[in-house]
């Protein structure tokens, strides 16, 4: 896929393979962010036709190997220049796309920590976020999730301390809410 993401035909997850246009796009996708490493910013990416994006860019051809011109195949083209806010949600509130998009992909880091860790959290913010930061059972992890117009979604976990390819959780309702926020970006 342009701008570093590819791959060389079906991509697997856990022993089986996705040959689906959105997991391909989302694993693509999501493999490209954790080669940045941890501690990112968010980033969010426009899901468009490959085909579309050739016909526009027809000197990206070259780039693309396998999957990436199989039909209905997906590229994902990374929005830059984020505004940094502490609510992502009121920050996509704010996004619509063109009809020339047909999804749209997020990527975001997050603490977990266990349901009791929340209950004794500091009052002010920035004394919360310490404490959760300073955590024993805290767990680091990005999400991914993905969305198209036709209303499928996909979200993939990627933890810490299981940083690898094939540790990648995948599911339809692993962060509701993003899922939700995400989609709205869509609606017309």
């Amino acid at each position: 896929m342009p701008g570093g993401m590819r791959h060389d035909g079906a991509v697997t997850s856990a022993s089986r393979p996705v040959t689906d246009p959105l997991s391909v796009a989302a694993l693509d996708t999501e493999r490209h962010v954790a080669g940045a490493g941890w501690d990112q910013n968010p980033r969010l990416f426009a899901l468009v036709p490959t085909a579309d994006l050739l016909q526009r860019e027809p000197h990206l051809q070259r780039e693309l190997r396998g999957g990436d011109l199989a039909p209905g195949a997906l590229s994902a083209v990374e929005q830059e220049g984020l505004p940094q806010t502490s609510s992502l949600e009121s920050m996509l509130g704010r996004i619509s796309w063109p009809e020339t998009v047909v999804g749209a992909a997020l990527a975001v880091e997050r603490v977990v920590v266990p349901p009791e860790a929340e209950r004794d959290l500091p009052e002010d913010r920035e004394a919360a976020v310490d404490a959760l930061a300073q955590h024993p059972d805290r767990r680091d992890v990005r999400l991914l999730v993905a969305v198209l117009r036709d209303g499928r979604s996909l979200c993939l976990l990627r933890q810490r301390a299981h940083d690898s390819d094939d540790q990648v959780a995948l599911g339809e309702d692993i962060a509701p809410g993003l899922v939700h926020a995400l989609r709205a970006t869509l609606d017309e």
